[in-house]
């Protein structure tokens, strides 16, 4: 079987942006988590910008859809507004 020099590059890059991506992501649910698990909404407003933030990154990098993305803001946005 040959091996061409840009397919064992490209095997290289598709490691390294699959641990990139999976590291994403983790952060990404663990922040939203992080919200939803809020019961104060002095908690919930520490956590909650700055969760908006990576979800707005991940978007932009294209790790997920942006009408995910919306709807996962909505979905902590409404956490935060049902807090009293």
């Amino acid at each position: 079987m040959d091996r061409h020099p840009q397919q064992i590059k490209r095997e290289r890059q598709d490691i390294k942006r699959r641990a990139r991506n999976i590291d994403s992501m983790s952060r990404l649910r663990t922040n939203i988590k992080k919200v939803l698990s809020t019961t104060t909404k002095e908690d919930a407003n520490k956590v909650y910008s700055n969760t908006v933030s990576i979800i707005d990154k991940a978007v932009s990098k294209n790790l997920i859809h942006k009408n995910t993305g919306s709807r996962r803001k909505a979905q902590i946005t409404r956490h935060l507004n049902s807090l009293s």
